[in-house]
């Protein structure tokens, strides 16, 4: 008995000494020691008036001595893209102060249980939403997941790389649906139009000189939004003739009819209006 209550007055000084050490300094404390001295912080924390100078130290405080719940769950993700493991431990953390916040000691649950979904729910929307180069529904994006997963065990299975068919027996979907996963995971990361062509990054030969064509359209949609200003400076009659005539494409004879003149006059009109245009258009 004697010996039972020594061992536990030596527990409660240790864990005392930790707490003080934790108030002090909370990235100091141990992953191991983390759990028993939240809940003497959540219980402080419970006591402090939202706000206040001293409950924004003791939230901090947790969330320092918590961090290593963040690296436990960004470690389970550092596989899985492009991302730098630093972004997503950020993104991780917002997960941790999220369950902190949330969190009640009357749940009698542990934190550590509570906060990891939080946390891997944060890094997870994280990726579905920003890993991507080019936007893919979500449906699509978790079918790549699953690909990527059976495409792995396929291969190290058969000792080749799967087909389409085997895919789609092993992820029960059908060869269609595999086909429309493969070609959503091109999505997933983009390649610079300016990224060298072979093996050798110095190369003079980019990827843009094989992609797409010099769209000529492109200075007509120009001329057309240089146009419209020197549109909006016609009188209201001239901006009439020239609706009826290039938006209606009515006869010049027709024109004349609804202006009460001669299909003469008309073309007249038409030829300095659109002199008139051509001169603003060639002006800076």
């Amino acid at each position: 008995m004697v010996t039972v209550a020594v061992g536990e007055r030596t527990q409660a000084h240790r864990v005392e000494k930790v707490a003080h050490r934790a108030y002090v300094a909370p990235s100091s404390v141990a992953p191991k020691d983390a759990r028993a001295i939240s809940r003497r912080f959540f219980d402080r924390l419970g006591e402090l008036e939202e706000g206040t100078h001293e409950y924004q130290y003791v939230r901090n405080c947790l969330i320092e001595m918590n961090l290593s719940l963040v690296q436990y769950a960004a470690s389970r993700f550092k596989h899985r893209g492009v991302q730098e493991m630093e972004d997503i431990v950020q993104v991780g953390t917002i997960g941790l102060i999220k369950a902190i916040d949330r969190f009640e000691l009357s749940r009698e649950v542990e934190f550590t249980s509570f906060a990891v979904p939080y946390i891997t729910g944060e890094i997870k929307r994280f990726f579905r939403d920003t890993s991507w180069a080019v936007h893919v529904p979500r449906r699509l994006q978790e079918a790549r997941i699953e690909l990527s997963k059976a495409t792995e065990e396929l291969r190290t299975r058969l000792g080749r790389t799967p087909s389409t068919a085997e895919l789609a027996e092993l992820m029960q979907l059908t060869p269609a649906e595999v086909a429309e996963a493969q070609r959503a995971s091109n999505g997933y990361a983009s390649v610079s139009l300016d990224a060298a062509i072979g093996k050798d990054d110095e190369s003079d030969t980019a990827l843009a000189d094989f992609v797409g064509v010099e769209e000529e359209r492109f200075e007509l949609v120009d001329n057309f939004h240089s146009l419209a200003p020197l549109i909006a400076e016609l009188d209201e009659r001239d901006r009439q003739v020239i609706h009826m005539r290039f938006v209606e494409e009515r006869t010049q004879t027709q024109i004349g009819e609804i202006l009460g003149c001669s299909q003469m006059h008309v073309s007249r009109l038409i030829t300095k209006i659109i002199a008139k245009l051509r001169t603003g258009l060639t002006t800076d």
